[in-house]
């Protein structure tokens, strides 16, 4: 605690935050989706199972009943129990440093991330590995990526012709009439960069699915959310671009002929968010802007949808027979007349494809997975370097760290009450200039905190219908409708 930012935070007894809608209304409801995806687990499980993994099922149904409970009837915040893991320490000593406090008047981040490393603990005491490793949401994140064929397929087929292209360049030069190479060489980087700011904004709205925020979404929903128009419509809600100057460092690497160019990503959510993301560092890989990219997900099951290492494993299996995976119903409860149309041969073509390519830059060690306890940690990044100081030293050597989604951002800037005009490179403390870090914040809004903004953006769009007027409320930030893409360069 010692090492965040002196600037209030969002806390859940603030009528105006999104964080008080958090506790009251969001949390309540994924803690009964929990219980609902435990149950439908144990009551498929076959009559031959051993009698100690379906108690502990029930038990575990217990434990997450009790969170409700103690979340909606707003009580003391109870230590975590002690599963082995390290941070169980740091978790309980913040606990007690604040109080300690109650569900309905207490930090916002903090509260939050406790709320999950409650929900993981139910699973991390247990005796048997059934349910030790196991993934209370990995249901939703299968069903949400299967609802998500439409954009998959239609990524899937350009993603192949970039690469093919790419590939079957023999020169990334253009002759020009006048033969002069210096417009030419403009006009390579050019093209370039501007394929570099489709991907990254393709990557950027695959955030559209949190699934810990749009837990009501139908399948045409997500349709909505996702494709080439829905990404051309939102490009006017880009309030901040800064696209154009991450491009420039990386191009800038790749002409130098640097031999090491990491590129990392803090990874956000599973399914066709995953995708994205590997979609942007296949893309990296193959035009050079990266020699290497490391992924980092989540240790534990986190925020609904946000990544483990195997929702990787779980996302190429799908794609290796996408013609099985998307034949299936949508969901388990669907009868089977409403299973989706067969996959068309090349829509399957094209989607193997990526498997293929990205299995192959897996297993070639230039797509890296590399999960961190400090991910799951309840603080902000602002600790990262006294916290976490091998981590913070690891990104140093990347010539560029994306930091995905909006708990990212939050963490960034210790989810505190900025004004919005503050500069994004003030916001983000510790990890800003002269740290050592570039960083890349992709996000679209869904929380309070956003910094950054031009002098009177924040009062025009409150003025906006839905965007909160006077009432104190930044209800604009709340929807995912508002993105900002904010660069600090700390090695300059």
């Amino acid at each position: 605690m010692e090492h965040d930012t002196k600037t209030p935070t969002y806390k859940t007894s603030d009528p105006t935050s999104f964080a008080y809608k958090s506790a009251r209304d969001r949390w309540p409801s994924i803690i009964t989706g929990a219980i609902d995806d435990v149950s439908r687990t144990v009551s498929s499980l076959p009559a031959d199972t051993d009698k100690d993994v379906i108690a502990e099922g029930k038990a575990i149904i217990e434990k997450l009943a009790t969170l409700k409970y103690e979340l909606q009837h707003n009580r003391v915040l109870t230590p975590v129990l002690d599963d082995g893991q390290p941070d169980v320490k740091g978790y309980n000593a913040e606990l007690e440093a604040r109080g300690p406090p109650k569900w309905h008047d207490v930090q916002w981040l903090f509260s939050e991330c406790y709320l999950y490393r409650r929900i993981a603990t139910a699973f991390s005491m247990a005796k048997t590995g059934f349910w030790k490793g196991y993934d209370v949401f990995d249901r939703q994140k299968i069903d949400t990526f299967r609802s998500s064929r439409p954009a998959v397929v239609e990524l899937a087929s350009k993603y192949k012709g970039i690469i093919d292209t790419i590939r079957n360049s023999k020169s990334h030069t253009v002759v020009n009439d006048t033969n002069s190479a210096e417009p030419a060489a403009k006009e390579v980087e050019e093209a370039e960069r501007l394929l570099f700011v489709e991907m990254a904004e393709i990557c950027l709205w695959g955030n559209a699915t949190d699934l810990s925020l749009l837990t009501t979404l139908t399948y045409e929903d997500i349709q909505k959310l996702q494709g080439s128009n829905a990404r051309k419509e939102s490009e006017k809600n880009i309030l901040v671009n800064d696209l154009g100057r991450a491009f420039g460092v990386l191009y800038a690497a790749q002409k130098a002929g640097k031999e090491s160019r990491r590129v990392d990503i803090v990874l956000d959510n599973a399914g066709f968010e995953l995708f994205v993301d590997l979609v942007l560092a296949g893309y990296l890989l193959a035009t050079g802007l990266a020699t290497e990219v490391v992924l980092h997900p989540k240790s534990i099951p986190w925020f609904v949808s946000d990544v483990v290492p195997g929702d990787f494993a779980g996302l190429l299996e799908a794609m290796q027979d996408p013609k099985a995976f998307y034949q299936q119903a949508k969901s388990e409860d669907e009868c089977d007349e409403k299973k989706t149309e067969v996959l068309s041969d090349e829509d399957a073509e094209n989607v193997r494809f990526l498997f293929e390519d990205w299995s192959q830059l897996h297993g070639e060690g230039q797509l890296i997975l590399r999960p961190n306890r400090f991910w799951t940690h309840a603080g902000s990044f602002w600790r990262m370097p006294s916290v976490a100081p091998e981590l913070f030293d690891d990104l140093k050597e990347s010539g560029l760290v994306v930091f995905k989604g909006d708990l990212n951002y939050r963490k960034l800037t210790g989810d505190a009450e900025w004004p919005a005009t503050t500069p994004f490179t003030t916001a983000i403390g510790p990890l800003g200039p002269s740290s050592g870090l570039r960083v890349l914040a992709l996000r679209t809004c869904k929380a309070d905190v956003v910094v950054g903004l031009p002098e009177g953006k924040d009062e025009e769009i409150r003025a906006m219908e839905g965007g909160g007027g006077d009432s104190g409320a930044r209800k604009w930030a709340w929807s995912g409708k508002w993105a900002v893409v904010q660069f600090c360069d700390g090695k300059a």
